[in-house]
């Protein structure tokens, strides 16, 4: 599957009680995050995932320097603004859009919300902001041998739900990264919670989609 791709599935958007963006992780493709959509069990939701060239939204770890990650991060939100718009043109209102991703996908989701705004909630699943910038100070274990990032936004999120969760020891996202997300969701106004999960790994669960549900099924 090529780049700038978008597949559909659940309700039709004109027919739907709500949109719900769903954005891959690495190595993986548009219909198989649409089963995160079908797991909701939700079916008036109108559900669209953009499919990322080469099944990965950037080449490297999303702590990586700013330099390296901008042009990636532009691309993948610029497939996310594409997947917003269809749905609106279809007739889906933009203030009845959710937005939701795993890992890389997860991560741009949450970049997406804070930069963009304008989204009924926004889910970031194993998954932390990549920021605006790099910021002063060393490269820590705690950033997985990275340096640390600015997360200069000017969006308000007032009231907006964005839940990301991580697990305790995720060989991808940092616990320290996660934390400090959720710090930035609360700075911009939105009613911001970490779910962190105890143990190794990098994954969804049940737990997760539960929540998910909880916020989507209104």
């Amino acid at each position: 599957m090529g780049g700038n791709e978008l597949r559909h599935a659940g309700a039709r958007p004109r027919d739907a009680r709500m949109g719900l963006v769903l954005v891959h992780g690495r190595g993986a493709t548009a219909e198989g995050i649409l089963d995160l959509g079908h797991a909701l069990a939700l079916p008036d939701l109108a559900l669209a995932a953009p499919q990322a060239p080469g099944m990965s939204w950037w080449p490297t770890s999303f702590l990586a320097p700013a330099a390296r990650m901008e042009p990636y991060v532009e691309r993948g939100m610029a497939a996310i603004d594409a997947a917003i718009a269809t749905l609106v043109e279809e007739g889906l209102s933009r203030d009845r859009i959710a937005l939701a991703g795993f890992s890389q996908g997860g991560c741009l989701a949450l970049e997406y919300a804070a930069r963009r705004g304008g989204l009924v909630a926004v889910f970031g699943l194993s998954a932390g902001l990549v920021g605006t910038g790099d910021a002063d100070g060393p490269a820590t274990e705690a950033l997985y041998g990275f340096g640390p990032k600015a997360f200069d936004y000017a969006t308000r999120l007032d009231g907006v739900p964005v839940e990301i969760t991580v697990h305790e020891q995720d060989p991808h996202i940092p616990l320290a990264r996660a934390r400090e997300s959720v710090a930035v969701f609360d700075r911009l106004g939105a009613s911001a919670r970490l779910a962190v999960t105890p143990g190794a790994g990098h994954g969804i669960g049940p737990e997760a989609i539960a929540s998910m549900r909880g916020h989507l099924n209104v």
